[in-house]
């Protein structure tokens, strides 16, 4: 048997109603199983009265949680053993008013934020799939449905001859009862931030993690965030190169637009709701990050970011109707395609990150080009093994003699410079051993 406490296992000396609160917390996590008759070591004590705990057990969790799990007499060596089994369930279990969850091997009791978020998921709801009683239908922007049946023309064809906006509503499942959902608020009300005061964009350009040079407020229904949002990073915040495709002139942002038009989606139907956090948009000399509150689902752990992954919205009605406007595919490659389009523009991977409840997407400027490094004061042989280390990831010193002739004297000056200046990272000290690799960003000089 195993002797250590887990996700799914716990000892108790005696039975008493700290059990209740144990097999609670399993039945609203994954199930797990409470043995009676083992102290936090795993190793037995004597357990009294076995036969009659074998009837009380299951009436008491009966009548004090409402279910019914296995509860069976086992014997090891000379003691007896009583094993309850719980199974997860598909609504949440109360024990005397409060709602526990399995963590590790604790119970934690659900309070605030994270008991809302848990009793929606219970009911098979999202947060947006809930009816907003402080809404009315003037609240309804006739305007933003009109521009959705634009948007959802191709997807939806027979949208456009729908002229009454509460049927559209309706056949789109944002009423209920002829009340509106959270959803239809977010998405098409005139005034979202009457219901729900952090459901802004909030952008900022920063000189560092301390200074801010200018900050904008976006608000407005969730497809006006999206087109003021991006309106603003480009007039505003981005710099852009002017490129001609022949008499065609293009304007190429320094972050691509389709990954910054997919990062700013995301964060707009994948963000909490229920927390009182902004999306926040930070603008660096050398990087952009982009955070909204909200954890990942179990099911897409951030490492499988930037691979296939199934598609877990946080806001299901949220994510549909972007889906029907053709802002969204439907099968979870948002994220792959602002790698994607990074790499086309040939800048450093963005990075996908999910701690304390907060979900960061931080794009890098790449500034590793001849132009820039030329500007910088870096000489022909410097440009060139900067160069190859971006493609190879790093560089030796014997690499850097083979693609430039010099002496090795010479190369370790050189490699050196570009170590103070911030383009390199030295790895090692001497020796075979030691290689040099650039930073992912460098701040602009």
């Amino acid at each position: 048997m195993n002797n250590s406490e887990s996700q799914t296992l716990e000892f108790k000396s005696t039975w008493n109603d700290e059990c209740l609160r144990v097999i609670s917390a399993f039945a609203n996590s994954k199930g797990g199983r409470l043995i009676v008759g083992l102290n936090d070591h795993g190793q037995p004590v004597v357990l009294k009265n076995t036969n009659q705990l074998l009837e009380d057990i299951p009436n008491k969790i009966r009548n004090k949680l409402g279910i019914i799990p296995s509860v069976e007499l086992e014997k090891t060596g000379d003691h007896e053993l009583i094993n309850i089994t719980i199974n997860p369930s598909s609504v949440p279990i109360s024990y005397n008013g409060r709602f526990y969850l399995r963590s590790g091997s604790t119970v934690q009791n659900l309070h605030g934020k994270d008991l809302v978020d848990f009793l929606i998921r219970k009911t098979g709801m999202t947060w947006d799939d809930v009816v907003e009683d402080r809404g009315d239908f003037d609240s309804m922007d006739t305007d933003a449905i009109e521009d959705f049946k634009r948007y959802a023309v191709d997807r939806i064809p027979s949208i456009a001859k729908e002229r009454d906006p509460v049927i559209l509503l309706q056949k789109l499942n944002l009423i209920e009862k002829n009340k509106l959902k959270r959803a239809a608020i977010l998405l098409f009300g005139k005034d979202p931030q009457r219901f729900y005061g952090q459901s802004v964009v909030k952008i900022g350009k920063f000189l560092s993690d301390t200074e801010i040079h200018s900050t904008d407020i976006v608000k407005g229904n969730l497809f006006r965030q999206l087109e003021n949002t991006l309106e603003i990073l480009r007039i505003k915040y981005l710099r852009s190169n002017i490129e001609f495709e022949g008499i065609h002139r293009r304007d190429i942002l320094e972050y691509p637009y389709e990954a910054l038009r997919e990062a700013v989606i995301n964060s707009l139907i994948h963000r909490d709701y229920i927390g009182t956090s902004q999306i926040q948009i930070r603008v660096y000399s050398d990087k952009l990050i982009i955070m909204n509150e909200g954890k990942l689902p179990p099911e897409v752990p951030v490492e499988q970011l930037k691979t296939d992954h199934l598609s877990r919205p946080k806001n299901r009605l949220l994510a549909e109707v972007f889906y029907y406007a053709g802002f969204i595919e439907a099968w979870g490659r948002g994220t792959l395609k602002i790698v994607e389009k990074c790499i086309e523009q040939e800048l450093p991977e963005p990075d996908f990150k999910n701690q304390h409840g907060v979900m960061t997407v931080i794009f890098y400027r790449d500034i590793f080009t001849e132009k820039t490094l030329s500007k910088m004061g870096l000489n022909e042989r410097q440009i060139k093994a900067v160069l190859y280390a971006k493609q190879k990831d790093s560089i030796t010193n014997k690499e850097y003699r083979a693609i430039t002739g010099i002496k090795e004297r010479l190369a370790t000056i050189e490699l050196n410079d570009l170590v103070s200046k911030g383009i390199f990272e030295k790895h090692g000290t001497t020796g075979r051993g030691t290689f040099y690799a650039a930073v992912k960003a460098h701040k602009a000089q």
